[in-house]
């Protein structure tokens, strides 16, 4: 078949044509001038650097013809953290993304290191899994070869690959489902067996963008608290995206609350709330003060970002 990335199905922009799965099994060659890392030296470095910074984002900017996504974006993420992203819409949220993911190489000034390392946008691809909104399974394969999809393409024999998926089925809620296809699973089943593909894409750094957004009130706050379950076990490093702001406090170490258009971190809120989190935590006061703070924020942003449409709308 083809290979379209279904990554930038996903995300709306064009990528590489290896990137399959929701998870990015190959490596870009990597830019001599950018950084002299292999893909071997970026795994390899993993254990010598657990203090410093996962990841690293220092002034990045990005423009997409006359509209100026990002500008002197900076952030910081330490290995086995859970970092949750809001803010308004069109506040380059997704853009941020795709250049985490190696997908977009941000303008000119921008530095990224990795591992410690410097290294250009597209020597990241194929080192984080990326989780787009939609599940984006296959139809025509069941369960256990939607979820070894990533691996197979990296060059695991499918035998390996199905008997690693079946010992992870029951984790993920799955056990018995093995043989289904996707157009036989719920909502919340399906974006636990694109959850998985991701996982066994075994990477440090997880990019999930909005996984949840689709799903009922109750289903997504079932799977919140699954989330959290599986990644307290495996301590993967996670990038997570949300406009839920209830769903940014009790998933993160951290929320990163994004300004309007041209975007940038306009807070960064650590939450202090002991893990593991009960569902009744988000009606307790600190979580409620929280909340409103985090709001605050967000309100101001998106309303720069209202009068600034109605601004243009008026001068067309």
């Amino acid at each position: 078949m083809t290979a379209v990335s279904l990554n930038a199905l996903g995300s709306g922009h064009a990528a590489p044509s290896h990137n399959l799965g929701g998870a990015m099994p190959t490596a870009a060659p990597l830019d001599k001038q950018g950084s002299d890392m292999t893909a071997a030296t970026l795994h390899d470095t993993a254990a010598t650097t657990s203090r410093a910074p996962l990841l690293a984002l220092k002034n990045i900017s990005k423009t997409f013809g006359a509209v100026k996504a990002l500008d002197g974006l900076g952030v910081s993420i330490a290995p086995g953290e859970f970092v949750t992203v809001v803010g308004p819409s069109g506040c380059g949220k997704s853009t941020l993304f795709n250049i985490v993911a190696g997908l977009e190489e941000p303008d000119a000034g921008g530095e990224i290191e990795f591992l410690g390392k410097p290294c250009k946008a597209r020597n990241l691809l194929g080192q984080v899994s990326f989780m787009p909104q939609r599940d984006l399974l296959l139809p025509w394969r069941t369960v256990i070869d939607n979820s070894i999809l990533a691996v197979e393409m990296e060059g695991m024999r499918r035998s390996d690959a199905r008997r690693q998926a079946l010992e992870m089925l029951p984790e993920f809620g799955l056990a018995g489902f093995e043989d289904q296809y996707p157009h036989q699973l719920s909502g919340g089943m399906r974006q636990r067996v694109a959850l998985m593909r991701t996982f066994m894409f075994k990477r440090d750094l997880m990019l999930l963008d909005e996984p949840f957004g689709a799903l009922d009130a109750l289903t997504r706050s079932m799977m919140q608290r699954w989330l959290l379950d599986v990644w307290q076990k495996h301590r993967r490093t996670i990038l997570f995206i949300t406009h839920d702001v209830d769903e940014a406090i009790f998933l993160g170490d951290r929320v990163l609350v994004m300004s309007a258009r041209p975007g940038h971190v306009k807070l960064e809120q650590k939450v202090d709330i002991e893990r593991p989190r009960r569902a009744d935590i988000v009606t307790s006061p600190e979580f409620i003060a929280l909340k409103r703070t985090l709001l605050e924020a967000i309100e101001e942003e998106s309303m720069k970002s209202f009068t600034s449409t109605q601004s243009k709308g008026h001068a067309s």
